[in-house]
């Protein structure tokens, strides 16, 4: 079956919304039935794409929505340890308030954040979101 160029060249201003951080154009569009998983060819989410790019608010809407923050891309990294790995404290806040779990992934965002020297993340990890 051949790829539907129309729905190809949807998607792909869908993850080009993720990664710009245009909020309110993305949440319409998962209201109005786009999967909040949707994922691209190498298995980066919306969120993952959000996450990566530092957009919390976008992080914020896509959970709200029902976008998984522990699912992993093909390379088995999560848009948590994708968000340490660029060092964005606002995404990694969001995706802990999401029930983001820092111990998933390979490597997990705990791995990267020790891998970095990130100790503030770290005791971010031992503690509730609310005290965040």
């Amino acid at each position: 079956m051949q790829p539907d160029p129309e729905l190809e060249e949807f998607a792909t201003r869908l993850f080009d919304l993720a990664r710009t951080g245009q909020t309110d154009r993305l949440r319409a569009y998962v209201e109005a039935g786009v999967p909040a998983n949707l994922s691209n060819d190498s298995g980066d989410t919306l969120l993952m794409l959000a996450a990566y790019h530092g957009h919390p608010e976008t992080v914020r809407a896509l959970t709200a929505l029902g976008a998984d923050p522990g699912r992993a891309n093909d390379r088995g990294q999560t848009p948590l340890s994708g968000a340490v790995f660029k060092k964005e404290p606002e995404v990694i806040r969001a995706l802990l308030s999401a029930g983001a779990d820092p111990d998933e992934g390979t490597p997990s965002a705990r791995e990267a954040a020790r891998i970095f020297g990130q100790d503030e993340y770290l005791n971010w990890f031992n503690h509730q979101p609310d005290s965040l």
